[in-house]
């Protein structure tokens, strides 16, 4: 055990050296998340001080900190390690011994080529009322060698259901994972025992930027509702205009709202399988 009056010790302990470490692995964590006032917004941190967090300037309380923690899915580390150290660290699961060979560099590698990072928007039938479609968007980046979904639950389909709309709950993130026809992803909330699974393959009949598969639920069968839906994914690129629209479109849509491309993938007219 270290001397905890050692010259070391002090080092380590050195508040401007603690926030320092804080700050560089602050703007490491936050490098790949599209806009700094969104994630202030999701933080619930002032950008004002966010920004004094990244310089180094000021330490958050006991309270924010472990808000810090919990979003980027680290711990108290942050403080005195390097970040690169502490994904290193998070990210074996893939690579346990007890998997190892079954799940590994294949399943983890998704080419640009086959599921390309940027904005997407989707539609599936909504799970509650089988009459409405649900669309939104949803954002594929890359880190560290794995890709990563990020997005949030449509407001309307939530104030539908009486669930909470506050930005923190609305939030759900997932990994993605190549297959041999396509494309798997596990989509969760933020400390929640509950997921989706979404299938994708590549769509090439109609255009090259569309991906059809499905989406389950995993929950209990129940009279009310279903738990498995055909979903088409459309990558919007760099499609500004489409990007906004679609932001700006209602969520809880009837089919005379789909295009017809979607409807035509979703094949309403077909039992799904």
């Amino acid at each position: 055990m270290a001397d905890l009056h050692s010259p070391q010790a002090d080092r380590d302990a050195d508040p401007a050296r603690i926030r320092a470490i804080f700050g560089e692995n602050l703007r490491k964590l936050s490098a790949d998340y599209p806009s700094i006032a969104g994630l202030c917004r999701d933080l619930g941190i002032n950008r004002t001080q966010f920004n004094r967090y990244l310089t180094g300037e000021s330490f958050p309380r006991p309270d924010v900190l472990d808000r810090i923690c919990q979003f980027f899915g680290t711990d108290a580390r942050i403080l005195l390690e390097p970040a690169d150290s502490l994904r290193n660290a998070s990210f074996d699961l893939l690579d346990h011994p007890a998997v190892a060979g079954f799940f590994g560099k294949e399943p983890v590698t998704v080419p640009e080529d086959l599921f390309p990072s940027g904005i997407y928007r989707f539609v599936r039938r909504s799970f509650v009322d089988e009459t409405l479609f649900v669309r939104g968007l949803i954002y594929i980046h890359r880190q560290d060698g794995y890709t990563f979904l990020r997005g949030s639950e449509p407001l309307d389909a939530l104030r539908r259901q009486g669930l909470s709309t506050a930005r923190h709950d609305r939030e759900f993130r997932g990994i993605v994972l190549r297959q041999e026809e396509g494309i798997m992803i596990l989509v969760t909330h933020r400390n929640s025992l509950a997921c989706s699974f979404n299938f994708l393959a590549p769509e090439t009949s109609f255009q090259s930027n569309l991906w059809e598969g499905y989406v389950t639920r995993t929950v209990r069968e129940k009279i009310a509702g279903i738990r498995a839906a055909r979903m088409v994914y459309e990558h919007l690129g760099g499609n500004t205009a489409a990007i906004l629209a679609a932001a700006r479109g209602k969520s809880l849509v009837g089919l005379d709202d789909l295009p017809p491309f979607h409807a035509r993938l979703l094949r309403l007219d077909q039992p799904f399988r």
